[in-house]
């Protein structure tokens, strides 16, 4: 099931859901309700697991890493829905409200989360997309570009500098790597087009010596725009990824500790709608 399709049907339960509140069909301190609590906090619980799975690399571990990850997403829904039939859409005493805003959060963060990772991997359980892979792609197309058009130098060495300092300028956070990425977007476009006129220029006055006719000229330079296109988007990937993996260790950072507060909020609800 695509993310849309389930980001519908959690939309269409909930919206019923909360247009049947009034009718408390569910309560929360008995029944129906109170069980549907317990699932809902184990549920969230069980997300732990994921990261259990993660760092224990043992193969007397049942399930692959891409299989927990998976139950890890579906439990990430499943908990915060069943927790919101079980209040039945309606705020409560301090200690469950702070419970219910606290696992809000983290669901939304989760959310976000799921986001940036899908920004840095090729699918959603596919390999991570290296920066060094996208360099191998882009010297391969530096060849093709030198071997099928013999551009003049200078083409060369201003997309050997780009290129460089893209990849090799080292950004210590998320913020700098978001300001670099911009710069760097900004840049590309006056620099394509200033290479797009050398080429033009270079096409002339190779068609000129070689005798090519205006069809010729235009198939030429519509091949090594093309290909200067592919080593732009390519460098401007990298960049975006360097950006993306800088945020993704900030937000792991943060969604740790929401989670545990999150824990904390809930076992104080637990306690007082057992105490009183």
């Amino acid at each position: 099931m695509t993310p849309v399709a389930v980001a519908v049907l959690v939309f269409v339960a909930l919206l019923i859901g909360w247009l049947q509140s009034d009718e408390e069909y569910v309560v929360p301190e008995s029944g129906f309700g109170y069980w549907l609590g317990i699932a809902g906090s184990v549920a969230m619980l069980a997300l732990l697991m994921y990261s259990y799975r993660k760092r224990n690399k043992s193969k007397r571990v049942i399930g692959s890493v891409p299989t927990w990850f998976r139950i890890h997403m579906f439990l990430g829904v499943f908990g915060p829905v069943v927790i919101m039939f079980h209040s039945n859409f309606r705020l409560g005493a301090l200690n469950s409200n702070v419970a219910l805003f606290a696992m809000l959060i983290v669901a939304t963060s989760g959310v976000i989360g799921r986001y940036i990772y899908g920004k840095i991997h090729m699918g959603l359980y596919g390999r991570k997309a290296e920066a060094q892979e996208i360099l191998a792609d882009i010297e391969s197309l530096r060849r093709e570009f030198g071997q099928k058009t013999h551009v003049a130098d200078p083409i060369f060495d201003e997309l050997d500098a780009f290129g460089r300092q893209i990849i090799e300028r080292p950004t210590s956070n998320a913020i700098e790597s978001l300001w670099f990425g911009g710069v760097q977007a900004v840049r590309s476009r006056f620099l394509r087009a200033r290479l797009r006129d050398q080429m033009r220029r270079f096409v002339e006055i190779e068609g000129r010596t070689k005798g090519w006719s205006w069809w010729q000229r235009r198939r030429r330079f519509s091949e090594m725009n093309e290909v200067v296109t592919i080593y732009f988007n390519a460098l401007l990937k990298a960049a975006k990824l360097r950006f993306y993996e800088r945020l993704f260790n900030l937000w792991h950072l943060l969604h740790l500790p929401l989670f545990f507060l999150m824990v904390m909020a809930a076992l104080v609800h637990v306690w007082a709608a057992h105490r009183y």
